[in-house]
């Protein structure tokens, strides 16, 4: 379902829930991103040897965006300050519990440099100011049809189905989430209507990780295809205001009677497809409700009955 062309499609929504920031004594959690290189962050510096304005991530980026405003920047104090990170970076300090790698491209491809945890270094002759991505690194991805996603935990990657190219792709799950919802809710909403539009897109996702048994015409497992027929994907279109919704409500999440929300959302305001009240949300009216100061969690339960948001 695609807002921008008024597709009224339904999709089934599910929220997740994620692992929180692990807590080591003594440091302070993880905060949001505030040019500020704390524990459990991935920090770039505009200049060698951690110098210059910093930008700090807590998980994987797979673009970081040219442009102002929706790129992400340098955000702390020094040289840089304002600037883009991608292709502009020059050391950085890994403060997670994870190898990072960083790309030479977008997308997670090129040339690319690791940093184990707690290293601090210098971006090579190659990925200095020619840096597009980096990748939290974990243990071995799921292969083949299989998820590794619970209803309590996240899957770490989704299938999608990339219908006019005719090929199945597996997609870091957090990356996908980010790459939907700037193509199914409109970027410059309120934040509580991204919030909520964060939740429903990353819960329709998570529901069929779990449970699709689909298959391409070729016989290829999937979870999702990437058109209006379930969500509409499409790599490197992450915008700051959307990808900063999914940050904000990553760790949410929505069942009923304890299991994974099945749901659907769709553009209109006042009919979605003949669907049940209290089993539907609709994209402007999110907007509206958000305009007149109710938060994510009270628009979630004004349009979905009977759910826990945890």
């Amino acid at each position: 379902m695609n807002i921008r062309r008024k597709v009224f499609g339904i999709l089934a929504v599910v929220v997740a829930a994620l692992a929180g920031v692990t807590v080591v004594p003594g440091v302070a959690f993880a905060a949001d991103r505030d040019g500020s290189c704390d524990s459990g962050e991935f920090c770039y510096y505009f200049n060698s040897n951690q110098a210059g304005s910093v930008s700090d991530f807590t998980d994987s980026q797979d673009d970081y965006g040219t442009t102002q405003p929706s790129c992400y920047e340098f955000k702390g104090a020094g040289n840089g300050q304002g600037l883009c990170v991608k292709n502009n970076a020059a050391s950085v300090w890994n403060r997670t519990s994870k190898t990072v790698r960083v790309y030479f491209n977008s997308n997670f491809a090129g040339s690319y440099q690791d940093f184990a945890p707690g290293a601090k270094g210098n971006l090579n002759a190659t990925l200095k100011n020619n840096n597009a991505s980096h990748e939290l690194l974990g243990g071995a991805p799921p292969t083949g049809c299989r998820t590794d996603g619970t209803n309590t935990t996240p899957p770490t990657s989704i299938l999608v189905y990339r219908v006019s190219l005719g090929k199945v792709d597996r997609v870091d799950f957090k990356t996908y989430v980010k790459n939907v919802l700037p193509n199914e809710w409109v970027p410059s909403w309120p934040n509580a209507s991204l919030d909520a539009g964060a939740v429903a897109v990353k819960s329709y996702a998570w529901y069929w990780a779990l449970h699709s048994t689909r298959k391409t015409p070729g016989g290829q497992c999937y979870d999702v295809r990437d058109d209006t027929a379930d969500q509409v994907y499409k790599p490197s279109s992450a915008l700051a205001s959307t990808s900063s919704a999914v940050d904000r409500t990553w760790s949410t999440r929505m069942t009923r009677s304890g299991n994974i929300l099945a749901a659907h959302y769709c553009s209109t305001t006042t009919a979605c497809g003949g669907w049940v009240e209290g089993n539907w949300m609709s994209q402007y009216g999110s907007r509206d409700l958000a305009a007149a100061g109710k938060d994510f969690r009270t628009i979630l339960h004004h349009y979905y009955r009977d759910i826990a948001l945890s």
